[in-house]
C-alpha cells in the first residue's frame, strides 16, 4: 500500500508462558516447526482454543491446517494472506461426460478452461472481458479507505484464478445413495468442474496493511510478531472485520463468475453447486463462549456442513459432510498438504517423474509447475483417515483435465 510502518509503541504483551493444550489429528504427518507454530498461537493471552488439522504445514503466523478462537479478537495472520481462498463444484448432468470422453469435444473444454479465466500473480482481465457481478456494488468498498482504494483494481481480478495451488479442474463426479440424497441428486456419475482460488491480490493487500497495523498496536516477544492481533472492539479491528467479510463474498463472486463462464461458453446447466473457503475468522459460539475461530487452510466442519477437500492434481477430491466434532473447533481439514516445500520440490521431482505420475492416473496436465507435482503433497486418502471423526466421505471428484499456473510463488 506504500504506507510506511511506524515504530510499535507501548509495553510488551506478556504472553502464557505455557501453551493451552490443543488437540492435534494425524500428528505422525505433521513437522514439528509446524506444531511449533500452534503452540506460539497458545501462548496468546487472547487465545482460548486451538487444533491442528491432518495436512498441517509451515505458513506465515500460524501453520496452514492451523485452527485458533480467539476472544474479542481478529488476528490478520491467523487469516492469512489470501484471505477467504475457497474451493468450488459445480456438476452437471451425466450426458455431458462426453466432454470428457469424445476427442473435440474434449478439445473445446480445454480451450474454455483457458479462456475463461486468468491464472498467475497479478492475472487479470482486459477492459473487453471484464467479468460482472453485484458484489462490485457492495456499499463496504467504500467505507474503509484501503477497499475505496482497491476497488477498481479488484474488478479487474473478478473471475481469475492466482497463482500457486490454485485450478481449474474437469472431472467426474460419483455419488452413491447416501451421497447423492445429501447433494439434492441421484447416485451416479455426473460431469463435474471444480475451482481453487481466493481474494487476488485485494485480499493480499488488506491483509499486509492490516497485519502491519496489527503489530504497530500489540508489541510481542521476538518470533511472535506476526501473531499480533486487533481487538475487535476497536476501530481498525471493526474495518479489518469489514474488509474480510467483503472479501469472502468478493472470493464467492470470483468462482461464481468463472463457473458462470463456462458454463455459458459449452451450453450448460449445473444441477447443483458446491463451495466452502478458509483463510477465514468467523464469529461462533465454542463451549460456551463468544469466540472468532480463525481456520487458516482448515474447513468448517460443522454437524452436516457440506464440504469439499480437494485432492492433489493427481489425487481425487472429496465432498464431505462435517460431523460436528467441538474439540476441533468443527473444523476440519482443507486439502491433502504439502510435505516438501515448493523449492524443494522444484529442485527433486523430475518432470518426467511427474508426467508418468499424472499418465498411470489418465490425467492430463494442461499447465503447471513442478512445485504442484502430486508428489509434493501428502498422500489425501492418509489425510482423511486421521479425521473420520471430523467429516463424513459423501461423494468423490476425480480429475480428468488440471489447469494451474505454470509455476512461481504462491498467493496463500
Amino acid at each position: 500500500m506504500g504506507r510506511k510502518r511506524r515504530a510499535t509503541t507501548g509495553p510488551t504483551v506478556q504472553v502464557r508462558e505455557k501453551a493451552l493444550e490443543a488437540p492435534i489429528w494425524g500428528r505422525e504427518l505433521i513437522d514439528a516447526a509446524a506444531i511449533r507454530q500452534l503452540e506460539n498461537a497458545m501462548r496468546l493471552p487472547v487465545t482460548v482454543g486451538g487444533a491442528l488439522m491432518p495436512d498441517a504445514h509451515v505458513g506465515y503466523g500460524i501453520p496452514i491446517g492451523g485452527v485458533v478462537a480467539l476472544e474479542n479478537a481478529v488476528a490478520p495472520y491467523m487469516v492469512g494472506v489470501d484471505i477467504a481462498c475457497r474451493v468450488m463444484m459445480s456438476v452437471y448432468p451425466a450426458e455431458n461426460l462426453d466432454l470428457l470422453d469424445n476427442a473435440s469435444r474434449r478439445d473445446r473444454l480445454k480451450r474454455t478452461l483457458r479462456a475463461e479465466t486468468r491464472f498467475g500473480i497479478g492475472a487479470k482481465f482486459e477492459r473487453a472481458h471484464l467479468r460482472e457481478h453485484e458484489v462490485m456494488a457492495d456499499p463496504a468498498w467504500q467505507e474503509v479507505p484501503q477497499l475505496r482504494r482497491l476497488r477498481d483494481r479488484a474488478a479487474t481480478q473478478l473471475g481469475t484464478s492466482g497463482s500457486g495451488n490454485h485450478f481449474v479442474d474437469a472431472g467426474v463426479l460419483e455419488a452413491d445413495v447416501d451421497g447423492a440424497r445429501a447433494l439434492g441428486i441421484e447416485p451416479g456419475r455426473y460431469l463435474a468442474i471444480l475451482s481453487h482460488s481466493g481474494s487476488r491480490g485485494t485480499g493480499a493487500q488488506i491483509a499486509d496493511h492490516f497485519s502491519t497495523l496489527a503489530r504497530e498496536r500489540i508489541r510481542l516477544p521476538g518470533g511472535l510478531q506476526h501473531l499480533a492481533w486487533l481487538e475487535l472492539s476497536s476501530e481498525p479491528g471493526q474495518q479489518y472485520w469489514l474488509a474480510m467479510n467483503l472479501m469472502g463474498r468478493y472470493a464467492s463472486a470470483n468462482h461464481h463468475t468463472l463457473h458462470r463462464a463456462i458454463a455459458k461458453s459449452l451450453k450448460l446447466k449445473p444441477i447443483t453447486r458446491i463451495e466452502n473457503h478458509h483463510n477465514f475468522a468467523w464469529k461462533e459460539v465454542w463451549n460456551g463462549r463468544e469466540v472468532y475461530v480463525h481456520r487458516k487452510g482448515a474447513t468448517p466442519a460443522h454437524e452436516g456442513a457440506i464440504g469439499i477437500i480437494p485432492g492433489s492434481q493427481g489425487h481425487d477430491s472429496f465432498v464431505v459432510r462435517g460431523k460436528g466434532n467441538i474439540a476441533s473447533l468443527n473444523s476440519a481439514a482443507h486439502g491433502a498438504g504439502r510435505n516438501m516445500s515448493r523449492k524443494q520440490a522444484r529442485n527433486t521431482i523430475p518432470k518426467r517423474e511427474r508426467d508418468e505420475w499424472l499418465a498411470r492416473r489418465g490425467i492430463e496436465l494442461m499447465d503447471a509447475g513442478l512445485d504442484e507435482a502430486p508428489q509434493a503433497y501428502k498422500d489425501i486418502h492418509r489425510v482423511l483417515a486421521f479425521q473420520s471423526d471430523l467429516v463424513g466421505i459423501i461423494a468423490r471428484f476425480s480429475p480428468s483435465i488440471v489447469l494451474m499456473a505454470a509455476g512461481g510463488p504462491a498467493e496463500d
